[in-house]
């Protein structure tokens, strides 16, 4: 058997690689599926100064994507220039962090023309149209073109010349509901342009997103465009955000925390009119809802962050997704404090949503046989209505109505209280309805806004134990309490050591009354395990606040005198953020007379 001689192997050469293979090899960093090229197009069409932009597909775009807009065109003379790598009308290549465009790589035209077959036609104020094409790299002459103004970008085929990126494509629907995503971005970043995404699949021709130009002042325009992309339920329940700190302007609208998602799906952000996915504004979003939402929920927006652009760097990655800032800390303390804000002026409010949750819900199902008031009922049914009838008739305790005191005037908000049912749940009366509200969600929002008043201003007033409460557990459970001895004293619960795994609790928050000590230790234990161990001080304080909260509010099965209901009401009313608990469930829902009488059939 010959033995080959490892001295005996070529050397490898350096080449230098052809304009076809470096576009291809680009093509991979900027174009990773229709809805980049989608992407792309859009974002010059922009920065054309176009005021329409219409976009149509076919198979998720990957037989075609034309691109058409009103702006400024090409000139005859500069298309074989934009499809050169690396050349561009947004920059002179003399400072790469005064970025006021979207584009400014120039890639993305070469790019497209070296994957599939791609045609420009162009016309100028004052010009004549013209066109160009490009198929796999290889490129025509520029011949004469009819057009009235604008620019036309058709790409077909994407990939034909690189087919092994076809096989990484998904289906046709998922990847034109990509393309679908990326435009409905867009027109949230420009709410006075007109977009309109078509779909021509199958040869038939639909308009599936239209949004047409808003006018007004800026705040009125984003509303009416986040009304169109978003739904009119976000825009019925969306707070405006208007803050600035240190150079940075963060604007937009966050939605109140009863109206929020099971994934964050629904968290749009923007740098410089530009959509990125940015970690680090992620988590100062999620950081911002933390004490209204437990972590399975997560919040609704679409914020705009703008600065001068030497500020931030756009120019991480060539698809321009990240960014990332000379001040981090200055733009996270920003949203946070910003959301909190608009939060808290939001008072009590709860998302309608909620309404409209509760009456489907009680709405029967379409499926179901009508039930008519003549039809006779059931041998059970019947007797049951007679025993009511009679005199002496007591009610179970569960359902048990406690009548309350009429004389709070209903034009309140919350309205007045009429009754407690199933000792937990408060019925109010209001001009235009009724209110339920969960008294024990209720009372624990208060309580827990009070303790973080209290611990802003000195410190949570504590109690001292006539005879310290002894709480046995684990020695790595105590070792885990005693290590935040000093940060539970400041919110009044102290604690020391009693040898072995066991902890002597000799004070418990006043405001809570008598309270649990074991129970709220283990409460502790659990949200010291769902934080992981967290490093931001604050963010660990307020969450276990949040756990203390629940000990010191009202007990379901608690009964509760009329005026008690009526001062829980007021409170609500004036404690912000009170329509939510702490895990941001709503503590109340409102219901309108004529939704009630349309239960009953009566309008």
């Amino acid at each position: 058997m010959a033995i080959s001689d490892p001295q005996m192997k070529p050397r490898p050469v350096i080449r230098q690689l052809d304009d076809a293979a470096i576009n291809r090899i680009a093509a991979g960093e900027v174009l990773e599926r229709p809805a980049s090229a989608v992407k792309e197009l859009v974002e010059n069409a922009v920065d054309a100064g176009a005021h329409r932009i219409e976009v149509v597909i076919a198979d998720g775009g990957k037989t075609l994507i034309r691109v058409t807009d009103d702006g400024c065109g090409i000139s005859a003379a500069d298309l074989p220039l934009a499809l050169s790598r690396h050349a561009t009308s947004k920059i002179d290549g003399s400072d790469l962090l005064n970025i006021h465009s979207f584009g400014f790589r120039g890639e993305a035209l070469p790019s497209l023309g070296a994957v599939g077959r791609l045609t420009i036609t162009s016309r100028v104020e004052g010009g004549e149209g013209a066109s160009i094409a490009v198929s796999g790299g290889r490129q025509s002459e520029v011949r004469p073109a009819a057009l009235s103004n604008g620019t036309v970008v058709e790409l077909r085929d994407m990939f034909y010349a690189t087919p092994a990126r076809l096989k990484f494509l998904r289906t046709d629907r998922a990847e034109a509901q990509a393309v679908g995503d990326v435009v409905k971005r867009l027109a949230m970043a420009e709410p006075f342009v007109t977009f309109i995404l078509r779909d021509t699949s199958g040869g038939d021709q639909r308009t599936t997103f239209r949004a047409d130009a808003q006018t007004g002042d800026l705040f009125g325009a984003l509303h009416g465009r986040l009304r169109t992309v978003l739904g009119r339920d976000f825009a019925d329940n969306a707070l405006p955000i208007d803050a600035e700190r240190d150079g940075f302007h963060l604007t937009g609208y966050a939605a109140l925390p009863t109206y929020s998602r099971g994934a964050a799906v629904a968290q749009y952000l923007f740098v410089n009119g530009r959509p990125v996915r940015d970690k680090m504004l992620l988590g100062a979003l999620r950081a911002a809802y933390m004490d209204v939402l437990s972590r399975d929920r997560h919040p609704v927006a679409a914020l705009f962050v703008d600065c001068d652009p030497t500020l931030v760097d756009v120019n991480v990655h060539p698809a321009k997704s990240e960014v990332r800032f000379r001040e981090p800390a200055v733009v996270r303390g920003l949203i946070v404090s910003g959301l909190r804000h608009a939060l808290a002026e939001a008072g009590h409010r709860a998302s309608t949503t909620v309404a409209d949750a509760t009456l489907g819900a009680m709405r029967p199902e379409h499926s179901e046989p009508r039930v008519y008031q003549m039809d006779r009922p059931s041998f059970s049914a019947r007797s049951m209505t007679f025993q009511a009838q009679a005199p002496g008739f007591s009610e179970t305790p569960s359902a048990r109505i406690e009548p309350a005191a009429v004389d709070e005037p209903n034009h309140l908000p919350l309205g007045a209280a009429r009754a407690q049912v199933h000792e937990n749940y408060i019925i109010a009366q209001t001009d235009a309805g009724i209110v339920i509200v969960d008294g024990h969600a209720a009372h624990e929002r208060l309580v827990y806004e009070k303790l973080k008043k209290q611990m802003a201003e000195n410190g949570v007033a504590a109690q001292a134990l006539l005879i310290p409460e002894i709480v046995e557990m684990t020695e790595n459970e105590a070792a885990q309490l005693l290590e935040i001895a000093d940060d539970l004293a400041r919110f009044g619960l102290g604690i020391e050591p009693f040898g072995g795994g066991a902890i002597a609790v000799r004070e418990t928050p006043a405001i809570l009354g008598e309270v649990n000590a074991q129970a709220m230790l283990r409460d502790i234990l659990d949200e010291l395990a769902d934080t992981g161990g967290s490093d931001r001080v604050q963010s660990r304080v307020e969450a276990i606040l949040s756990r203390v909260a629940c000990h010191g509010s009202i007990r379901t099965g608690r009964r509760m005198r009329g005026e008690e209901m009526n001062a829980l009401l007021r409170e609500m009313e004036a404690t912000p953020m009170s329509g939510q608990c702490n895990h941001g469930r709503p503590t109340y829902v409102e219901l309108k007379l004529s939704d009630i009488e349309r239960l009953f059939g009566r309008t």
